[in-house]
């Protein structure tokens, strides 16, 4: 999960059988599409008029939930569809990973259902099917997700699993054989992949040493070197109630929620035991290439951004907007797409870490063109620091901006994944009515003096995975 108004990069975790369905699935699915209508309606009825005004909490009344035994989730109740929809993370992710084994978490997060308490996987798996639930997980560089839905009716043989998967992990030698040749056969499929391979190039230059530039998959060895026990070391670390976020939606009362608190979560230990991560430090004016007999080259670009507690975040979110972020409406589209046509697609996006923050994007296209495309995104990088960007291209954004917010509250998993990420990057419950007031305020001037604090075009860190002509690779 990643972000809740920037672009997040995030690779989700490889599964471990496949999609499953039955009769049961599918009447969550109908409910889910159910909840989706009534939420889709709510956020209509929310939704900023050209002039852009602020989504009204009152009409999603978020709760803040105590359990008896003091953990906390936010929940926002809605009890025409019979259906509950949980979000938590825990903080962590794949910093945590032990030094020399990274892949821990992502390996982990392919494994919590296969197995739990006195359930062996086949049996766990078919008990899902059964109660018509849906359990995932994912991991982010700083964070580890889960993801949870199930029925009213059998919420609480639902919840039950949960619980043993969090808390009772079996990884039996069958399921961990099993799932570590479905990751190292995806790392075989990235290996060929240009895309994935620019991407931890990227990674590995900004960030070399620290566990940001490590690869957040693994690599072939270290998948084939992780144990049990080291799944188990990361359970044990990681996941405790200090460090747990929560957001729910759905057909429950404050009242029951407070009891399912304390029963899924309620026997994690309270505090965490996490590895100190450094503040990560990164270069700059580095291109590096890794040489693939591919026909359309792919280049990662970034600069250092802004964490989420810097005043100057919303300012710089709305120019990166303009820059990269807009679409076909931004920039980087326009110069680099539309007037030469050198590339099909270019993008940036702002990512906030913990220990550090990004500014980065991406262009693909032919050999031939790729060295003119990274010109071109310099200069117009150079041209809005220098100059900023115009009252036109400000008003756009900003109303685009605040105009499209409703739409990430339009079904319950978005609602809930909404309030997750601004719980994790500590914003506070009542943002949701404060955001589209922040992007209304900002100012060409707030624009101008955040895209010469981090606009510097001679920083640019370049990653390449292809065969580009004209280029030479340099440290």
């Amino acid at each position: 999960m990643r972000g809740i108004d920037i672009r997040a990069r995030v690779d989700g975790p490889l599964r471990s059988g496949g999609t499953r369905s039955s009769s049961r699935t599918s009447v969550l699915s109908v409910l889910v599409a159910g909840l989706a209508f009534a939420a889709a309606a709510f956020a209509a009825g929310d939704a900023p008029a050209a002039g852009g005004e602020q989504l009204e909490k009152s009409k999603m009344n978020i709760q803040e939930v105590t359990s008896p035994g003091g953990i906390k989730a936010w929940l926002v109740e809605e009890h025409s569809v019979p259906l509950v929809a949980i979000r938590f993370a825990f903080e962590g992710g794949t910093a945590q990973d032990p030094d020399g084994k990274p892949g821990v978490a992502n390996f982990l997060t392919a494994m919590l259902d296969e197995g739990a308490g006195d359930l062996k996987s086949e049996q766990f798996q078919e008990r899902m099917e059964e109660l018509a639930m849906r359990m995932s997980y994912s991991e982010g560089r700083d964070t580890f997700y889960g993801s949870f839905q199930t029925l009213s009716e059998n919420r609480d043989e639902s919840l039950e699993l949960l619980r043993l998967a969090l808390t009772k992990p079996r990884f039996d030698e069958v399921a961990l054989e099993r799932i570590r040749k479905q990751l190292q056969a995806g790392l075989a499929f990235a290996a060929k992949n240009p895309t994935r391979v620019a991407g931890q190039l990227w990674a590995e230059t900004a960030f070399p040493g620290h566990p940001y530039g490590r690869p957040s998959n693994g690599t072939p060895e270290t998948i084939a070197a992780i144990t049990a026990d080291d799944l188990r070391a990361y359970t044990k670390n990681v996941f405790a109630r200090d460090n747990l976020h929560v957001a729910v939606v759905g057909d429950i009362t404050a009242e029951d929620l407070g009891k399912v608190l304390d029963r899924v979560f309620g026997d994690l230990p309270q505090k965490p035991t996490l590895t100190d991560v450094p503040e990560a430090e990164m270069s700059g004016g580095t291109v590096r290439l890794n040489p693939m007999p591919v026909p359309q080259s792919v280049a990662v670009f970034g600069l250092p951004g802004l964490k989420r507690d810097d005043p100057d975040f919303v300012p710089a979110y709305v120019m990166n907007h303009i820059l990269g972020g807009g679409g076909f409406s931004s920039k980087l589209m326009e110069e680099v797409r539309e007037k030469r046509g050198l590339a099909y697609s270019v993008y940036s996006y702002m990512q906030p870490f913990d220990r550090a923050a990004i500014l980065a994007g991406q262009v693909a296209t032919k050999n031939e063109a790729l060295g003119k495309s990274l010109d071109v995104i310099r200069e117009e990088i150079r041209q809005i620091a220098e100059k900023g960007v115009s009252e036109e291209d400000l008003e756009n954004a900003k109303s685009y901006l605040t105009g499209s917010y409703a739409l990430r509250f339009d079904t319950s998993s978005k609602i809930a994944s909404q309030l997750l990420a601004i719980q994790v990057e500590g914003l506070g419950i009542d943002y949701v009515n404060r955001r589209n007031a922040l992007i209304s305020a900002v100012t060409l001037d707030e624009v101008k003096r955040v895209a010469e604090r981090l606009l510097r075009p001679e920083r640019l860190i370049v990653a390449i995975a292809g065969q580009p002509k004209g280029i030479e690779a340099h440290q």
